[in-house]
């Protein structure tokens, strides 16, 4: 038949564009998100001490997540650790 072209079969599958997820959950984003929350409430001067043991990822990566995530609220913390603890302050 002239005129019509055959298509090539689809390689992903497809779904309603409103459909689609928004957003990203990483798997910080709970510790992250108790960290702001904790960071919140404390006065100027006192630091949070996060223990290492109840981090379900390295202390690198939760300072990371948590680096990102004040830049993005355009906060400033600062963090501190030894073999124990992960310590959080707010910056003035």
């Amino acid at each position: 038949m002239p005129g019509q072209t055959k298509r090539a079969p689809m390689n992903f599958g497809q779904m309603a564009q409103i459909d689609v997820p928004h957003g990203r959950n990483g798997k910080h984003r709970e510790i992250v998100s108790r960290i702001l929350s904790d960071l919140d409430q404390v006065k100027a001067g006192i630091a949070l001490k996060v223990p290492l043991a109840d981090l379900a990822e390295s202390k690198e990566n939760v300072r990371s997540a948590l680096n990102r995530a004040t830049r993005n609220g355009d906060r400033k913390v600062s963090t501190a650790s030894d073999d124990t603890f992960l310590y959080v302050w707010n910056e003035p």
